[in-house]
């Protein structure tokens, strides 16, 4: 089957949520649905007046699907935010991000009080409330804002649980089984890095993930027919997603529970939600672009409080009942720690070995891996740095099952998730942010190693700055980095990228000159557990030189090569360019300059 529009599933307020341990709904919830969105709506319109800045068009309309998703669909604790086999979530369309915020505080996140919601937008440098979701707050996975970013990074978490899940678990013991929810907007699925994204999680058939589409009809220009005429629906059908479609997505909790629930049948792709909602539902900018980005202004915050029955003097309340109806997600949360954590000794005393192992990738262990142990390999003639870093990184990839490298070391798992190689295509930017969601699963649990010219690294710059911003440990192999690539003329000479990335904040830039100098940097590179790294590369052929560069002085940036006392000149050289500084300091030398 390849698609389901809810106007054809029967809707039973009574709906037995079986799949995965949803609780039913009692034939009463509907009322409390209609009192918890009209509350959410309420608060986010204070919110964002208080200050006069903010979002408040997207939020107002997702306020049901937020009750789907944090009060049955998601498992996970609120008290173990860190928990490894939770559900991941990601908002893609970050600024919606009081939504996220407001369903953090009605579950119980520590931390994320009232009070606390209340900064938002007030420039405060420590507010766990900033414009758009951050990483390091608990129970935010990744950093988005970017279009498209979340997306992408949505499907490297899935990527990463398939492959840790098909890794590790046993017959009886799925200790790794979570889902990933994504949140989008039509900004985030008109950009290419989420074209690039949906094709890939299509084509691996990543079914542990769910992405739900905030369909308001409304775009930054206006309408969404001003920009866009495609069948969002078919779009994803032909990548190879099931697709289902909720009517009244910003007022039926029940129907969108349903939809998503009777696609589980049969599902063995990802899924795309349709969900079709209403911007600033329930304002008089309702299905207007003013919505998105403007507060609703004073009087309309207060006409919008009364029609709810709610006192407009009041500012920012949540009703009593609102907070215990989710007080039980703390003990929910809870006893899946506690189940999973029973299943997991159970798991480690029937299998010890694997057990071990996986117990040292969820703490991010990594096994002792030198690459300058591998210099006596090296031979001292001419050789690429490229294939420098072929013979030293290679046998640490088929040592160490916590790299996905970009270089095929395994025949066994081919074509299976248990499998390390990824099977890029031609998609640089989807490449880098995937890699960003697949390091951002569990810190130090996989390190995605990525690989292009260095040139088009370019294609994938965003998500490049995203990982640094994140302290993501992604490596970021580039190659061909030098005019010596000259024979493709000056497309293909990256001149100025290097300044780029040099310049990116918690951005690790290495250009090494030889084989000893390619193995110090990726000794760095493995070592730098919250930078990400990117490891520039020739591909044309140097020279190497035993005895004077040094893997150890790598980390410092810059050393002393050769030494001439009473020296006039300092001649500087980096990477491949290193040798034009030894041909010249040769030549000044034999014509006694």
């Amino acid at each position: 089957m390849a698609k389901l529009d809810t106007e054809s599933v029967p809707i039973d307020a009574s709906l037995n949520m079986t799949y995965k341990g949803w609780p039913a709904i009692a034939q009463d919830e509907e009322r409390m649905h209609t009192l918890i969105v009209q509350c959410v709506r309420a608060l986010i319109a204070d919110l964002c007046q208080q200050f006069e800045r903010g979002h408040p068009g997207g939020a107002m309309g997702m306020a049901s699907i937020g009750i789907c998703l944090w009060k049955y669909m998601m498992r996970y604790s609120p008290h173990h935010p860190n928990w490894f086999n939770r559900d991941r979530f990601v908002l893609s369309n970050g600024h919606a991000c009081l939504l996220q915020h407001i369903f953090m505080y009605l579950t119980g996140y520590k931390g994320m009080t009232l009070d606390e919601l209340k900064t938002y937008q007030r420039g405060r440098t420590n507010s766990l409330c900033p414009g758009h979701p951050e990483i390091q707050h608990d129970g935010i996975e990744v950093t988005t804002g970017p279009l498209g970013q979340g997306f992408a990074n949505a499907v490297g978490l899935a990527m990463a649980s398939k492959h840790l899940a098909a890794t590790y678990n046993r017959p009886g013991f799925s200790v790794i089984d979570n889902t990933i929810w994504c949140m989008v907007g039509d900004g985030r699925l008109q950009e290419g890095v989420a074209l690039e994204s949906i094709s890939l999680a299509g084509h691996w058939k990543l079914d542990n993930l769910v992405v739900i589409y905030d369909n308001n009809g409304i775009s930054s220009d206006g309408s969404i027919e001003l920009v866009s005429c495609d069948d969002i629906n078919l779009r994803f059908e032909a990548c190879g997603w099931q697709t289902v479609t909720i009517q009244n997505a910003s007022s039926d909790v029940v129907a969108i529970l349903a939809g998503i629930q009777a696609t589980q049948k049969y599902r063995r792709k990802p899924l795309f939600v349709n969900a079709l909602t209403v911007i600033g539902a329930d304002s008089t900018v309702a299905n207007i672009r003013t919505a998105h980005g403007t507060p609703l202004g004073v009087e309309e915050v207060d006409r919008l409080k009364k029609s709810y029955g709610f006192d407009p003097a009041l500012k920012c309340i949540v009703p009593e009942k609102v907070l215990v109806y989710f007080s039980d997600r703390g003990s929910r949360g809870a006893s899946l720690v506690e189940e999973w954590h029973r299943m997991l000794s159970d798991y480690v005393h029937e299998y010890p070995e694997v057990g071990k192992e996986l117990g040292h990738r969820i703490a991010g262990h990594l096994p002792a891996t030198d690459p300058t142990h591998i210099l006596n390999q090296c031979p001292s003639s001419m050789m690429s740095t490229v294939q420098s870093t072929g013979m030293i990184f290679q046998p640490i990839a088929e040592r160490t099952n916590v790299f996905m490298p970009p270089i095929s070391t395994e025949v066994s798992n081919r074509g299976t998730y248990a499998g390390r190689y990824i099977h890029w295509g031609v998609r640089e930017h989807a490449m880098m942010a995937i890699s960003n969601g697949i390091a951002a699963f569990n810190p130090g649990t996989i390190i995605p190693v990525t690989s292009t010219f260095l040139m088009f690294t370019l294609y994938g710059a965003p998500a490049i700055r995203m990982g640094a911003l994140q302290q993501l440990q992604v490596i970021h192999v580039a190659t061909h980095d030098s005019i010596g690539i000259g024979v493709d003329g000056p497309t293909h000479q990256p001149i100025e990228v290097a300044a780029f990335l040099r310049s990116m904040p918690n951005m690790l830039y290495i250009k090494p000159a030889d084989g000893n100098e390619t193995a110090g940097a990726w000794r760095i590179a493995i070592e730098s557990k919250k930078t990400p790294s990117t490891i520039s590369l020739s591909a044309q052929a140097v020279p190497q030189y035993p005895g004077m560069t040094r893997a150890d002085q790598v980390s410092k940036g810059a050393y002393v090569l050769v030494e001439e006392e009473q020296a006039d000149l300092t001649l500087i050289g980096v990477g491949a360019e290193l040798s034009l500084a030894v041909a010249t300091k040769e030549l000044l030398s034999e014509e006694g300059t």
